[in-house]
């Protein structure tokens, strides 16, 4: 028994490291374009002017003083919305795949995506002060990027995959494999983003709410 599951850890190992070999020089692309992403977004927060500044400053503030004040937060509805956003997301990532034209629009996906996190960490930053700054980020964000930023990566690895098969291997038979791959792939990517929204909305809030007083 104990060598079976030993036998199956080493396949699974094995599928892995194949995968990775594989697909190393498309991997080396989308983190290139997600690091970028997010160093936008801090950059774009640095040179933000005095007034737009301010507004992320009443904004930040002024939501983390309303939940001091014992604001009520609707979990069921902010799941609904964050399970819909992430639906969205994963079909229309779906979608671009089997696009010819839909590769870039994939990786300006990326790019905003991590636009978006980098802006978040580094105003969150600049308001707060690096360590009340900390504390929030690491209480609303950070639970669930642990799962979101691995998914979307690849998500857009399975993308990449399709497109290539589409447009190198003109066999219908293993074009109709690499499509149900993608969709299965793609499924699986989504149960794993309906887990990052509980957390985000079960875990995170949870947490935020714990740690309100300290920021």
């Amino acid at each position: 028994m104990r060598e079976k599951h030993k036998r199956r850890k080493n396949d699974l190992k094995t599928i892995i490291l194949d995968h990775l070999y594989k697909n190393i020089k498309s991997y080396i692309v989308v983190i290139i374009i997600f690091i970028i992403g997010i160093t936008l977004g801090v950059i774009f927060v640095n040179n933000t002017n005095e007034s737009e500044l301010t507004e992320i400053q009443e904004y930040i503030t002024g939501f983390v003083d309303s939940l001091k004040q014992d604001y009520h937060i609707d979990k069921i509805e902010l799941l609904k919305k964050s399970i819909w956003d992430n639906l969205i997301l994963i079909l229309s990532m779906w979608f671009l795949g089997l696009a010819v034209i839909g590769i870039p629009i994939v990786f300006a996906i990326v790019l905003y995506r991590s636009f978006c996190i980098g802006y978040t960490i580094s105003a969150a930053i600049a308001v707060l002060g690096t360590q009340k700054g900390i504390i929030f980020l690491l209480s609303t964000i950070f639970l669930q990027n642990l799962i979101f930023i691995p998914v979307i990566i690849f998500m857009t690895i399975s993308c990449i995959k399709l497109y290539k098969s589409i447009m190198k291997d003109k066999r219908r038979e293993n074009i109709k494999i690499e499509i149900i791959r993608h969709t299965i792939v793609s499924i699986i990517l989504f149960v794993l983003l309906v887990v990052a929204s509980l957390i985000e909305v079960y875990v995170s809030t949870n947490i935020l709410m714990l740690t309100i007083n300290t920021i």
